[in-house]
């Protein structure tokens, strides 16, 4: 019993000096990241910043490759530019024709997660790797170091931005939250729109302690009040159409009924008076004057109940015809069998440039990777920028935009700079 207390002291004694060499190292860690945040959340002015991180573009240039696709009317090329995107934004940044004037920006950089991603043949999922398959990038910049070569990034492409454009910025849940704030500090708290929460995967049933990860996470921002926004809209599942229009009429019509009042009591004025003998509910008043009220029940769009209370008919098909809202919560998920590591959905980055962009605008994606924002902004008839610095990138992209059964005219370059330190 004594040798047992001894042992157990001993173990406690070394559990201890774990945890505080632990603390330590964790305290060390938060301080790194906590003093680059510091640094990068000083009042700096942004005419300060992008003088600070723009490179002398008079050392860099874009060699031209070749051109590819067709020619459009106005002359315009698309760009896929090979190189480290730092050195291609500043580059951009002094272009006439895109400085300034691109509506949309997305973006789906590494998320610090110490990892290397391969691509081959005969994989069967991003997750799945073979020491045969060749390296398509690595993201192996952590902590402080990562969230500067964003932050970096992002000041860049704010001023690329066109007054009236947007920008969303994917991540993942374990860097998002920092993320946020640095586009917090650069694009203005005021100008946050979204944060929505992406649906990746399927559940899953990993053996680790805690909750399946199925999400990842997507932050929206406006670069001022005055931004492009058509309103996103999605289909009514066939449950939903059930559920919310339970009735159905003579004729075979789904429908439901909403109450003619509102609330609010209207102390003068038409709609807080009895219409048909019918007063509106204490504190509330008619939607709608008299006069609208007569021609709802006229046309057969006001249903009385037993007891004498008006509603409102409301057809499904009518409301089928214009689609639900989309909310902020979206599921999109990532191919099953990717042609590219953390290859995106197509029709998420459809949604995103119907709702944030209009035809023949400028969208761009300076982590291209895939291509699935410069597919689908060539097929929704934007015009586009895409840059990655790992030639297979590049390579994967070329033949999804050349498979496509028409594509516009783009030109492929790549960046060189006197001195490739960039960071």
């Amino acid at each position: 019993m004594h040798l047992g207390r001894v042992t157990n002291i001993q173990s406690f004694t070394k559990l201890q000096i774990i945890s505080v060499r632990s603390i330590s190292q964790i305290s060390t860690t938060c301080k790194t990241i906590m003093d680059k945040l510091k640094y990068l959340f000083q009042n700096h002015s942004h005419t300060y910043e992008i003088k600070h991180i723009t490179q002398d573009v008079k050392s860099l240039s874009c060699e031209h490759i070749c051109i590819s696709g067709e020619s459009r009317l106005d002359g315009w090329a698309n760009k896929l530019i090979l190189g480290d995107n730092l050195l291609a934004l500043n580059l951009l940044l002094q272009d006439p024709t895109i400085s300034g004037r691109v509506r949309l920006i997305y973006i789906d950089p590494p998320y610090s997660t110490n990892q290397e991603f391969r691509i081959g043949t005969e994989r069967t999922a991003t997750v799945s790797s073979s020491r045969e398959d060749r390296v398509a990038y690595r993201d192996t910049l952590l902590g402080a170091d990562y969230l500067e070569f964003l932050h970096n990034r992002l000041v860049l492409l704010r001023e690329i931005l066109a007054e009236n454009g947007s920008i969303y910025v994917h991540v993942d849940v374990k860097i998002g939250h920092y993320v946020k704030m640095l586009m917090d500090k650069i694009f203005g708290e005021e100008n946050f729109i979204n944060h929505i929460v992406r649906i990746k995967c399927n559940p899953k049933n990993f053996s680790r302690p805690g909750y399946g990860n199925i999400h990842d996470m997507i932050l929206f921002y406006s670069k001022t009040k005055n931004y492009i926004w058509n309103d996103s809209r999605e289909a009514f599942s066939e449950e939903e159409i059930r559920r919310l229009f339970p009735k159905v009429d003579k004729s075979g019509r789904r429908y439901t009924t909403t109450p003619l009042h509102a609330p609010g009591e209207t102390k003068s004025g038409a709609t807080g008076l009895p219409w048909r003998g019918v007063k509106p509910p204490k504190g509330r008043h008619w939607r709608y004057p008299p006069e609208e009220l007569e021609r709802l029940d006229k046309e057969g769009l006001i249903e009385w109940s037993h007891s004498g209370n008006p509603r409102k008919i409301i057809y499904a098909d009518e409301v089928i015809q214009k689609g639900k809202k989309r909310q902020d919560v979206w599921e999109f998920k990532d191919p099953p069998y990717p042609i590219y590591p953390t290859e995106k959905n197509l029709e998420m980055l459809k949604v995103i440039i119907q709702a944030s962009s209009n035809p023949d605008d400028i969208v761009l994606d300076c982590f291209g990777g895939s291509g699935t924002t410069l597919v689908a902004a060539e097929s929704l008839g934007r015009r586009w920028v895409g840059i990655d610095n790992s030639g297979i990138a590049i390579e994967t992209i070329q033949k999804r935009l050349l498979a496509m059964q028409k594509v516009s005219a783009f030109e492929l370059c790549k960046i060189n700079f006197a001195n490739q330190s960039s960071f």
